[in-house]
């Protein structure tokens, strides 16, 4: 069976790779010595410095064992292929509320590296999958919780 890709951009993959080192160089041995400290306090069965160090091990371990395979499966996006003015992974969109004055840009990006928070949308999210194929100029309907908004695409790059 096939692995999961993890589609991303050329800057999601420095992030990650950034990120894991920060995990296993940096927070780690951080983490390693807070045990051997808590250790040296005693009874380990009360001890909470302890369980929360332990807790927080089991975090790091997981999310670099996550970020390994994210950067062991990405799929580096090309944009090549598309069209300057067609909405596609790694590229920013902006549009327009249809009766609205206000643009919103945002820029479709691979599940991994997606932060809504700093404009980054996740492909597989209902607005990117509404958008993509799409081009400047086109109008098209965006599914939302409570409905639909109708908007225009103003510009792509």
């Amino acid at each position: 069976m096939a692995e999961k890709t993890f589609p991303m951009t050329q800057e999601g993959l420095e992030k990650l790779k950034l990120e894991l080192d920060d995990l296993k160089l940096v927070k780690r041995p951080e983490v390693i010595d807070r045990i051997k400290v808590a250790r040296s306090y005693g009874d380990l069965s009360e001890n909470s410095e302890y369980e929360a160090a332990k807790d927080e091990q089991a975090f790091i371990e997981g999310r670099i064992s996550t970020v390994e395979t994210m950067i062991r499966y990405a799929d580096i996006v090309d944009n090549t292929k598309t069209a300057k003015n067609e909405v596609a992974l790694g590229k920013s969109v902006t549009f327009q509320e249809i009766g609205e004055d206000e643009e919103e840009t945002y820029q479709i990006v691979g599940t991994a590296e997606a932060d809504p928070f700093a404009g980054k949308i996740s492909n597989e999210s209902p607005i990117a999958q509404a958008l993509i194929g799409k081009k400047t100029g086109d109008t098209l309907k965006i599914p939302l919780p409570v409905g639909e908004i109708e908007v225009k695409i103003v510009k792509v790059k």
